[in-house]
């Protein structure tokens, strides 16, 4: 049960991390500095990251 909460808060997380994402680029294409999408795109990655590490504990059935 516990490893099927944290991969729900992961797929949240991802969500999150796409929608700070999107409107890096929106400000980004508004004249703001590029860093804002690089720093997107790495809370996106280390998000997907962290769901992608949940969901193979949770299809390994192990519990640490």
């Amino acid at each position: 049960m516990t490893n099927r909460i944290g991969v729900l808060i992961s797929a949240f997380g991802v969500l999150a991390s796409m929608l700070l994402l999107s409107l890096a680029v929106r400000e980004y294409r508004s004249g703001e500095s590029a860093l804002w999408v690089g720093a997107g795109a790495v809370i996106f990655l280390g998000a997907s990251y962290a769901l992608v590490r949940d969901v193979r504990r949770l299809r390994s059935g192990s519990t640490a």
